[in-house]
């Protein structure tokens, strides 16, 4: 086993786990809102979506890696730190990758009529995260939000779904900000 493997998880596990769960929660209830994340460090990945990983991943959550992050390191990270099964992007409940790999979108659990919560959650990696770019509205807004979102189009099919279709984390280095399937995205 690799050394880079066995570290960069958390220091003191349930504090700092305590507060990333927090800090998802919050981002999930504030759409388009940027936080600052730390305490993890997993192969090829921003600090942030390891935060994630460590945080909504164990057993029982099947786990996604599209091309670009499915390293051999990357596998052993998440065997060792949460043991989350490597699944096809049908069967996954977290995707994890940069917004073109995780395409095409179509393929992820939307949820159901009865478990409208049993769909995806995507993690996108992107190069850079910033307050602006889309208007954002909708519950947890006060009246808009605005973030560099990738495109358009696929958040306004997605909002069309509701209640089913799927959530959003975006990570970069260690910043990360969330998009509910409720927010409705429009360019500027």
């Amino acid at each position: 086993m690799q050394a880079d493997v066995l570290t960069g998880g958390f220091a003191d596990a349930p504090v700092e786990a305590a507060r990333a769960f927090r800090a998802a929660l919050d981002a999930m209830a504030r759409p388009g809102r940027i936080t600052q994340v730390s305490g993890a460090e997993a192969p090829g990945l921003s600090t942030a979506a390891a935060v994630l990983l460590l945080t909504l991943c164990d057993r029982e959550t099947p786990l996604y890696l599209a091309p670009g992050c499915d390293s051999e390191a990357l596998k052993g990270w998440i065997a060792f730190h949460t043991g989350a099964p490597l699944v096809p992007a049908e069967e996954a409940m977290f995707a994890l990758g940069a917004w073109d790999a995780l395409q095409p979108l179509d393929r992820y659990r939307v949820g159901s009529a009865e478990y409208p919560d049993r769909s995806v959650t995507l993690i996108v990696e992107c190069a850079d995260l910033r307050a602006d770019g889309m208007r954002l509205t909708g519950p947890g807004i006060e009246t808009s939000a605005v973030l560099s979102l990738p495109e358009v189009a696929a958040f306004e099919r997605n909002n069309l779904l509701f209640p089913l279709g799927w959530d959003c984390f975006f990570t970069s280095s260690d910043k990360l900000a969330a998009l509910p399937r409720t927010t409705k995205v429009e360019a500027l």
